[in-house]
C-alpha cells in the first residue's frame, strides 16, 4: 500500500498483517482524489481510518488539517507510525475511540470539515448509521462533501436522509464511492 500522489507519492504505508480489516486500495484512493481535485487549504476527516491511508493521501495532496477517527487500538498505533514516517505530525490529529463519541467531541469543539470520508466495514449497516451521526453532529462546511466508500451490494439510497442528497456515485468492481452534499435550509 503506497501514497499515490502529492508530496509523499510512492511512500509505503504500514498495515498490520493478518488484520481482518480491509484497507482502501491504491487504485480506489487514486480515483477518489482525482475526483476531489485540489485539496489545498482544505480540512479532511477520515472516519473508520484503518491505517490512515486515505487521510495521509489527503495530507500528501495538500490538505491543511486532517483528522483520523479509529477505535481499533492496533490500527491507531499504525496511524501514528504512518503519520510520523510521512512527517505529517503538524497537521494530523487522531481521534481514538468510538466514532460517535469522536464526532460528538469534534462537534462540541465546533470543528467543520471540507471533506468527510467514511469507509465503514461493509455490509453491517454502518454507512446508514454513519450518515445519521453526521446529520446529528453537523461537521460539514457549507460547500463540503461527504464521501462514503461502501459495497455495491448495499442499497445506499435508503441510508440518505432529508439532510443530504447524492451528488455523485462511482462504482469500481465491488466497491462504490458515493458523494453526498448537505441540504442547507
Amino acid at each position: 500500500m503506497r501514497i499515490t500522489g502529492g508530496e509523499t507519492r510512492g511512500r509505503t504505508l504500514r498495515f498490520p498483517s493478518g488484520s481482518k480489516e480491509r484497507p482502501t486500495s491504491d487504485f480506489l484512493r487514486e480515483a477518489l482524489f482525482n475526483i476531489l481535485g485540489s485539496l489545498q487549504e482544505k480540512t479532511f476527516l477520515d472516519l473508520f481510518a484503518g491505517s490512515g491511508s486515505v487521510g495521509l493521501e489527503a495530507a500528501s495532496r495538500g490538505a491543511e488539517e486532517i483528522y483520523f477517527a479509529e477505535k481499533n487500538k492496533e490500527l491507531v498505533a499504525v496511524i501514528k507510525k504512518n503519520v510520523q514516517e510521512c512527517s505529517f505530525d503538524k497537521n494530523c490529529r487522531i481521534v481514538a475511540g468510538d466514532i460517535e463519541l469522536g464526532l460528538r467531541d469534534l462537534f462540541r469543539k465546533e470543528y467543520k470539515f471540507d471533506i468527510i470520508f467514511a469507509d465503514p466495514p461493509y455490509n453491517r449497516n454502518l454507512a446508514g448509521e454513519t450518515l445519521k451521526l453526521l446529520s446529528k453532529y453537523q461537521l460539514l462546511k457549507k460547500d463540503g462533501v461527504i464521501v462514503i466508500q461502501h459495497s455495491i451490494k448495499e442499497k445506499f439510497s435508503e441510508f440518505i436522509n432529508d439532510n443530504f442528497y447524492q451528488a455523485d456515485q462511482r462504482k469500481y468492481g465491488d466497491n462504490a464511492l458515493t458523494f453526498l452534499k448537505r441540504e442547507f435550509k
